[in-house]
């Protein structure tokens, strides 16, 4: 790593032109559409929000070079994707393989791999009236597996430019069980992992470091909590673990607004506990803020139903986030894990209430805190 402390956002690529999402929604239909509808939801409650740069096509390279150039300005280093393939193929790629990849400038950010395998659930917008269709299930075949790693090892793994954790390439999974269960259980999940591995090495890339995103509070729909999480991660082979946001695990105390400084002084304390929990090195989270209402349909009535019908941080100021950060720092100067490397929820989880993007509100505030704190 070339800088004491790594920085890494996620980064959610649902702001451009997907077929399948045409096919669901219509054709044009970007996430875009949901930020713009957004209302507030209770007196004070501040929708919509509104990008400072627009309502830009991420899988313009033009348009991803600015964001590019925004984050490694303000100290980020490296770009996780929620990366997306169901057994049928890819989905929301071309954010990474046209905007990000033909990006002039692309080599300034590092980039990695999240397998968003989750269920697809039918929650643009999410009506009352759970439970939500299943638009395309998470869990995939090994020959589907077989397709998609395949994949990654052409198309990015040999890039210069991809993250790499004490030399060996970082590739992490968001949930385990739709792993597992996909690929017929344990036994038959860890020689698809083995065999990953040793595809990687034949194509002379190294080694391959694999990461397990882990979490205590169910959110999405049809997501399901590991149990027994360190047997299932000494069985996998699992080199570290993380976490995606705050809340998978802090329960939101108070509907519909919890404090930001309260969830932050929890997750705190949380760096420290999973750093000894799993056995494993763990990379902490900083999260900028949740409200997954501009998911809801904004017609219907706003109670405490389950995800996005939820709560939601209140008072996330760019100057909170600059002290959460400032207590990651201070976390990560013990060398607790072996490498000095943390994530940021998220980049443009604009739906769910967490990016660093500027908006027209505070412009590039969240970025500068970055740059404050983990600057060059």
């Amino acid at each position: 790593m070339a800088k004491p402390y790594e920085v890494a956002v996620y980064y959610f690529p649902n702001y451009h032109v997907d077929r399948r999402n045409e096919a669901w929604h219509g054709e044009g239909w970007t996430e875009w559409e949901l930020v713009k509808r957004a209302t507030p939801r209770f007196e004070g409650h501040d929708l919509p929000k509104v990008p400072l740069w627009g309502y830009t096509d991420e899988a313009d390279p033009a348009a991803m070079a600015q964001k590019i150039d925004a984050a490694a300005d303000h100290g980020v280093d490296t770009f996780i994707f929620d990366w997306y393939w169901y057994e049928d193929g890819p989905y929301l790629e071309r954010a990474l393989e046209e905007g990000f990849l033909g990006a002039a400038n692309n080599e300034r950010l590092k980039f990695a791999l999240m397998w968003a395998n989750h269920d697809w659930i039918d929650i643009h917008p999410a009506p009352r009236n759970a439970p939500y269709n299943t638009l395309a299930p998470g869990g995939v075949s090994r020959e589907a597996f077989a397709r998609a790693t395949g994949h990654m090892i052409a198309a990015y793994f040999n890039r210069p430019n991809y993250w790499r954790v004490d030399g060996k390439l970082y590739f992490s999974v968001y949930e385990l069980m739709s792993l597992v269960q996909g690929l017929g259980g344990l036994d038959a999940a860890r020689a698809a992992l083995d065999d990953f591995r040793a595809r990687v090495r034949a194509a002379g890339l190294g080694e391959l470091h694999v990461n397990a995103v882990v979490w205590g509070v169910q959110i999405l729909p049809g997501e399901e909590k590991i149990a027994n999480a360190e047997d299932m991660l000494a069985a996998l082979g699992i080199d570290s673990v993380s976490s995606y946001v705050w809340i998978h695990h802090q329960e939101l105390s108070s509907f519909p607004e919890t404090p930001y400084a309260e969830i932050a002084e929890k997750s705190a304390e949380d760096w420290e506990t999973f750093s000894g929990q799993y056995g494993l090195p763990y990379l902490p989270n900083v999260t900028m803020g949740w409200d997954s209402s501009p998911r809801t349909i904004q017609s219907d009535r706003f109670d405490n139903l389950g995800y996005p019908y939820m709560a939601m941080l209140s008072g996330n100021s760019p100057e909170r986030f600059r002290r959460a950060l400032e207590r990651m720092k201070a976390f990560l100067e013990q060398d607790v894990n072996g490498f000095r490397a943390f994530t940021i929820n998220a980049w443009n989880e604009w739906t769910e209430g967490s990016y660093l993007e500027p908006d027209t509100t505070n412009g590039l505030a969240y970025l500068e805190a970055i740059r404050t704190v983990f600057g060059r």
